[in-house]
């Protein structure tokens, strides 16, 4: 029997003198050549470092930076974009610099989803260019372009197709495998009156990147799937398929793969499919269907859902979902994968109410661990093999599950808007506000991640107004803050690292 134990994060920060390990002596032995050649190693040692200087006392985090914009922001690995992709600054500085900016173009050509995609080390390709980072860029017209992430230089460009146009981007397994998908096929007039049924609700284009090749455009047929099917996505080798009757299907794309795959296609070659003739990712040839799914594939997994969707990770595997049902609303049930029994200590509800709502999902460290968050508490679960719940006994017999909250004052005063995982430094990072009338003061707060001691708290300078949105995020030495701000325009505001030393007698 699978059972959940709550790590939660209560602890304030343990004092100075009880911290062993010493950012100077680090640097000492790297001065005398007593490192480690191991790359691996060496960066590691040095994110250490990094870490113990953020979290000392006489370490600030000024806004060194801010930028307007009147279009969304965004942020991935030390690149902030604005335009919708077409002006790229680097963070990485001591101040934030502009790294490229392309020429306007077009509504009609504009870019509408990207993916930043980042080599792994150990990798050698034999032409250079695939080495480099690169911008995964979609836009309007359907062309799907690999650009530098640094220079904003075109080293690659796919058209995708005439016919059917494409939206979104999606890892399937970061980084190695993405798609494209379409926007929903509906029916016609022409075809409304006439009695044709169009069966074929999307296509999905699977690429991998490392180099970019094609493994496949498939087609999602409500034929085959069902007529209440209404969207799908591709996750760790798994197509998901969701319906109208809040019902999602899992299905194994390896196994699509290799019984409905009817050719394999080469980006820039001939081909000569499904009575047409064209080079596959020209225009105005595109891709054409390879996948041809004629029959439904075996069904790995499939359950009913209230809202939210459904979750899956964790050691063993789990899934999270809430039942589609009115009474188990603001639940989470968290479910092993091989039978769908309840882990023990497995229905979580924090009770919040509409204004204040919680939200729930698997660490992102591996670790198979959850995180559970609302307004006032943040549940770290872990999935034990036999469970062994930590209960109090009060005087009346009854046991009552031992609940810490990270905040001990007055949950109306301070709440919980975000939490991110700050992979490299092994930190919790989560923001909290403090309300006052009309605007709010937020903080974010760098907790360990083992044991979820409160480490640090950092304010944000700008007002946290909930009617607007925000994004904070954390990476190294470095915050960046989005909001969105009054006369839909947007900002970003940068912060940086700084040590300030005070003078000693």
């Amino acid at each position: 029997m699978n059972g959940l134990d709550s790590s939660l994060m209560c602890a304030q920060r343990p004092p100075a003198r009880t911290r062993t390990k010493n950012s100077c002596a680090f640097l000492t032995l790297r001065s005398y050549g007593l490192s480690s050649n191991d790359f691996g190693k060496l960066l590691g040692a040095n994110l250490k470092i990094l870490r113990n200087i953020i979290l000392q006392d006489d370490t600030e985090f000024i806004k060194v930076w801010s930028k307007t914009s009147k279009s969304l922001i965004s942020y991935e690995s030390g690149r902030i974009y604005f335009d919708n992709y077409r002006c790229c600054y680097s963070s990485l500085l001591p101040q934030p610099e502009r790294l490229y900016e392309l020429p306007k173009s077009p509504k009609t050509e504009k870019i509408e989803d990207s993916l930043l995609c980042q080599c792994p080390l150990g990798n050698v390709l034999p032409n250079a260019s695939d080495q480099k980072p690169c911008l995964l860029a979609l836009t309007a017209n359907n062309w799907l372009y690999r650009l530098s992430a640094d220079t904003g230089q075109t080293l690659q460009r796919v058209y995708l197709s005439s016919h059917f146009k494409f939206r979104s981007l999606g890892w399937d397994s970061s980084p190695e495998t993405f798609y494209v998908k379409s926007i929903q096929s509906k029916q016609t007039t022409l075809e409304r009156q006439a009695g044709v049924d169009n069966n074929i609700l999307m296509r999905l284009a699977i690429f991998q990147v490392f180099p970019l090749e094609l493994v496949g455009m498939l087609e999602i047929n409500k034929r085959v799937f069902g007529k209440t099917v209404v969207d799908v996505l591709l996750s760790q080798g798994v197509l998901a398929v969701s319906h109208s009757s809040k019902h999602v299907k899992l299905y194994s794309f390896e196994y699509i793969l290799k019984k409905f795959r009817i050719e394999e296609l080469t980006l820039g070659h001939q081909c000569d499919l499904n009575g047409s003739r064209g080079i596959v990712g020209e225009a105005p040839y595109g891709i054409p269907v390879n996948i041809h799914i004629h029959e439904c594939p075996p069904v790995l997994f499939e359950m009913s859902y209230f809202e939210d969707g459904v979750q899956i990770g964790g050691h063993p595997w789990h899934y999270i979902y809430t039942p589609n049902h009115k009474r188990h609303r603001g639940t989470h049930h968290i479910c092993a994968m091989t039978d769908g029994a309840v882990a023990k200590n497995g229905v979580q509800d924090m009770k919040c109410d509409s204004l204040e709502s919680d939200w729930i999902f698997f660490h992102p460290d591996d670790s198979g661990r959850i995180i559970h968050a609302g307004p006032s508490t943040i549940n770290v679960l872990k999935i034990m093999a036999e469970a062994i719940p930590q209960v109090i006994v009060t005087s009346s017999g009854r046991t009552v599950k031992r609940r810490f909250q990270l905040l001990d004052d007055d949950p109306f005063q301070e709440t919980f808007r975000m939490v991110k995982y700050e992979d490299e430094l092994d930190l919790l990072a989560v923001i909290d506000i403090t309300h006052a009338e009309v605007e709010g003061q937020a903080h974010l707060r760098l907790h360990d991640n083992r044991k979820g001691v409160l480490m640090k708290r950092v304010p944000i300078k700008e007002p946290w107004d909930v009617t607007y949105s925000h994004e904070v995020y954390f990476d190294r030495d470095t915050i960046i803050h989005m909001v969105q701000e009054k006369n839909n325009t947007f900002g970003c505001h940068v912060y940086k690292m700084k040590r300030t030393h005070s003078d000693e007698p």
